[in-house]
């Protein structure tokens, strides 16, 4: 069985500065980890090729930097780790992000199984996913809780907002999960030894069949047309000492206007 993980290296902080001029994220001088959702992707992926055998790829577009992450997967027990980066790939928006993946699914693969983490912390969109799967034309799933892996597919149990939904998908497809699904492990000292010494798989634009005017920046079809950072402002009213009794007749008196008494 082979299995590819689209994993995505994401700043470690929540202070998170955009570029008003170009709408992009900066990432320059922000540390970096794996996005939380994709290391219970690879923790999948792992188990799987565990109990079954086969192959465990990771894959990640983004800086230089990203080698980092991508040693951690092989550390975690990913096989081979393959970074897209290439100035030309910068700044792209989700489409522009699948659209690449997919093409170094199609030379690396065919896969049996594609996962990835339901979203990103630095983006929230959770579309890269369902947009990876639609080009490549395989079936998918999105907010994955469990997984049970058939011999033609696999079962999965999905958290919506009223409940739960089971689903078939046969191979190949591609799911997107959630942090209950599994508890990632910590690498062993070997894997990381083994993560260390890697050979890392480097792709460059031109590596890809993808004309320029598709990557990156150019090749984005959304735009961030304006940044601006919200303004947290509220009205106060303070009641003390003699004026307690006015203020708390003023809550009540709030509290039956908005029906909550």
């Amino acid at each position: 069985m082979r299995i590819a993980v689209l994993m995505k290296q994401v700043p470690d902080t929540d202070d998170v500065k955009l570029d008003e001029e170009k709408g992009t994220m900066i990432r320059e001088g922000i540390g970096a980890v794996i996005n939380p959702l994709d290391l219970h992707a690879i923790e999948a992926g792992r188990q799987f090729v565990e109990q079954d055998g086969g192959t465990l790829s990771v894959f990640s577009m983004g800086p230089p930097q990203t080698e980092e992450s991508l040693r951690e997967a092989i550390a975690m027990g990913a096989h081979t780790a393959t970074l897209l980066t290439d100035r030309k790939f910068g700044g792209a928006d989700t489409w522009a992000t699948a659209r690449t993946l997919c093409e170094i699914l199609k030379l690396e693969g065919p896969f049996d199984l594609i996962l990835a983490g339901e979203k990103a912390t630095d983006g929230e969109t959770g579309q890269v996913g369902p947009e990876v799967a639609a080009m490549l034309g395989i079936p998918f799933s999105t907010y994955v809780s469990a997984i049970e892996k058939k011999s033609d597919g696999v079962i999965v149990t999905r958290t919506v907002e009223d409940g739960y939904e089971t689903q078939f998908l046969p191979f190949p497809c591609l799911l997107t999960v959630l942090n209950n699904l599994n508890q990632p492990g910590m690498p062993t000292l070997a894997g990381k030894k083994r993560g260390h010494s890697a050979t890392l798989k480097i792709v460059k634009a031109a590596d890809l069949s993808i004309p320029e005017d598709e990557l990156g920046l150019i090749g984005s079809p959304t735009r961030v047309s304006k940044v601006f950072y919200p303004k947290i402002q509220r009205k106060c009213e303070v009641y003390t000492l003699s004026d307690i009794r006015t203020g708390i007749e003023r809550i009540v008196r709030e509290l039956k206007n908005r029906a909550l008494l």
